[in-house]
């Protein structure tokens, strides 16, 4: 349990977009920063940093908070996890209250896993760097690769000693229970008929490739075989767990995301040799999908740092189809694609050890070329004097650039094709269109196809007559809303001689909200108010449920806020909203009353209704004065604030 102490010493170091900027590249935007989304798909900036405030708040799927909340959400650390990864990288000391046994036992089997998976990479590390086998075999490997004892180092490389079971018996020593070393895939268990059953560890007498989230916290492992034996496969992985899923890693964004965002362009390649050679070559804005095919969550992930991918791949024909499949994925998630092929024969890690650094670095430079050019001239040597095979090929060009979901850009690469192809740009643009028409329709159809449509008949269509119903309820909670909103914003505000919170809980003292999580929030202030202390939104984020640090985020953050430059460049004056928290207050006092009487009125209805029906002639008369008297309240909110009722 970390102590209170250690919680507010690391909050008040942090700063929180130094922190957000370890997963997503901000960009400045007035005071505040923005950025696309870590946690949705989207191609519009709709995810905002505050620094005045410390929060966050991401407008496409609602989350927001303060830089624990972020490290929660986006890592999927429980809140202990979070400030220790906070903790570690601001360099404070973690200090700990006692534990009893029963709180020792509830750490989560999550947390479980980091630590076990951890103990692994220091082992296989240790075995590497110290144990005969390690070094004669795992070590001497690594040195013939060219990786020096700083690369080694940095990617935590290690070896698996070639035993059955080294490892699990080293991780049961101290202290580790089997169970877990399953869960984790670093152990398997194998049952030997129907009496008894034996582990084994997964990783025998091969090199460690340690895998890393974006936060550093190893999560898998891969291991590179080094001898001949029959019926093994070269590399294995670690299985899927609660804390790895392959499509949503890259093997070398850890290491690269700080010079992926300085250099604004990352390198893709294969494997993971291919990461740290190029990392010895001082290129290390690169990263690997670790010998799986590129899926959407790894462009996405990239997407966060750059919007430019550079594919580096193989001169062999695996390698060419590799890219081929690559470049159209990258294309659709909306980033600019350029390509390197190596000479044939080479790959990124041969050619890198094969030339040296700086040759390696000039061959990046000199032959990267954009998809198109790539595309027309693999094209062109392989359709030469076929004009079918050439039309076939001006096809599968257009096609990529149909992948592009931005038609400016579309429209940039027409032009670069008809120069480049010789090609009319009217021959071009019919196809594309073409692609597109049959995109779309296929979507449709298969979305037409997800969704049942129910057949239209007199009963599904609306009688026109009918009155539109106002939703009272609705109407209500947007007033409460509102309210919370200027309580978190201006609470110590002067209002009519007071403080707007002083403001508020006299003249809504009358007044109970509707919404939980709205009344949870103002019952806090009444309570914080009564004890000479205004509750601020840090105090809500810090100590609020989670409904409550999401409706706190989403109230004091001002998604889109006019240029400051405007008044003296157009003349404009814009009032600010802080001007104008008298009228402000005082307004949304009444019309949260008018809501609520007009709330009264609807459910009044009902029972005069009910009273109709049941013939209950003394609740009808009762229900209908009670009626009376809200249209009057209703009539006399009406009027002050300038609203006439149509009824």
């Amino acid at each position: 349990m970390i102590s209170r102490d250690t919680i507010e010493e690391i909050r008040n170091r942090l700063d929180i977009v130094d922190v957000i900027s370890d997963f997503v590249s901000l960009k400045k935007a007035g005071q505040n920063y923005k950025a696309l989304s870590p946690f949705a798909n989207e191609k519009t900036p709709s995810f905002f940093v505050v620094p005045a405030k410390g929060i966050f708040k991401d407008f496409s799927s609602g989350k927001g908070g303060d830089a624990i909340t972020f490290v929660m959400e986006h890592e999927k650390m429980s809140y202990s996890e979070s400030l220790r990864y906070l903790a570690k990288k601001y360099g404070v000391e973690i200090k700990e209250d006692k534990q009893s046994d029963e709180s020792k036992a509830a750490l989560s089997e999550r947390e479980g896993l980091y630590i076990l998976m951890n103990f692994a990479k220091d082992y296989y590390h240790t075995q590497l760097l110290t144990s005969e086998e390690g070094m004669s075999i795992g070590l001497s490997y690594f040195r013939e690769r060219g990786f020096n004892d700083r690369t080694i180092g940095k990617f935590e490389l290690g070896y698996a000693l070639n035993g059955w079971e080294n490892f699990s018996e080293e991780a049961v020593a101290k202290g580790y229970n089997k169970e877990l070393l399953e869960k984790t895939g670093l152990t398997v268990k194998k049952e030997e008929g129907t009496e008894k059953e034996r582990s084994y560890d997964r990783f025998r007498g091969r090199v460690i490739f340690p895998v890393h989230n974006i936060s550093g916290k190893v999560i898998a492992f891969g291991a590179r075989m080094l001898g001949k034996e029959k019926n093994q496969p070269k590399y294995i992985n670690s299985p899927e767990t609660e804390i790895y899923h392959k499509s949503d890693v890259l093997y070398g964004l850890y290491q690269a995301k700080n010079a992926i965002r300085q250099q604004d362009v990352c390198y893709l390649v294969e494997g993971y040799t291919d990461v740290i050679s190029l990392h010895q070559a001082d290129v290390e804005n690169v990263v690997s999908s670790s010998g799986t095919a590129l899926t959407e969550s790894q462009i996405k992930l990239i997407r966060r740092f750059t919007e430019n991918i550079t594919v580096l791949f193989d001169g062999d024909t695996a390698g060419i189809k590799a890219a081929l499949r690559g470049i159209d994925m990258i294309l659709k998630g909306g980033l600019n694609v350029r390509v390197v092929l190596f000479p044939d024969g080479e790959d990124p890690d041969s050619y890198s050890r094969k030339v040296g650094t700086t040759e390696f670095q000039k061959f990046l430079s000199d032959h990267t070329q954009d998809f198109v050019s790539f595309k027309a001239g693999l094209f062109a040597s392989q359709s030469a004097g076929d004009p079918i095979k050439k039309a076939e090929s001006i096809k599968e060009i257009v096609t990529s650039i149909a992948q592009i979901p931005d038609p400016v850009k579309r429209s940039v690469y027409i032009q670069e094709t008809s120069s480049l192809l010789k090609i009319p740009e009217e021959v071009l643009l019919s196809e594309l269109n073409k692609i597109l028409i049959q995109e779309r329709r296929k979507t449709q159809t298969d979305n037409s196809r997800d969704r049942e449509v129910p057949p239209i008949s007199d009963e599904t269509i609306p009688e026109i007559s009918e009155p539109v119903k106002i939703d009272a309820q609705g109407m209500v909670e947007l007033q409460e809303r509102e309210t919370i909103r200027l309580l978190l914003n201006y609470a110590e505000k002067e209002v009519d001689e007071n403080t707007l919170s002083d403001f508020f809980l006299r003249e809504l003292d009358d007044v109970t909200l509707t919404n939980p999580v709205y009344r949870q929030i103002y019952e806090d202030f009444k309570n914080g108010v009564s004890k000479g202390e205004i509750p601020n939104s840090h105090y809500f984020i810090q100590h609020g449920s989670e409904e409550v640090k999401r409706t706190v985020t989403d109230l004091i953050t001002m998604r889109y806020e006019p240029s400051k430059h405007w008044g003296d460049k157009f003349k404009i004056h814009f009032s600010k909203e802080d001007e104008l928290v008298s009228e402000l207050a005082l307004t949304n006092v009444l019309r949260l009353k008018f809501r609520f009487v007009q709330k009264l009125m609807e459910d009044n209805l009902q029972k005069v209704k009910q009273a109709e029906s049941s013939g209950t002639w003394e609740d009808l008369d009762e229900a209908l004065l009670a009626q009376a008297g809200l249209k009057e309240a209703e009539q006399g909110l009406a009027k002050m604030l300038g609203i006439v009722i149509a009824r």
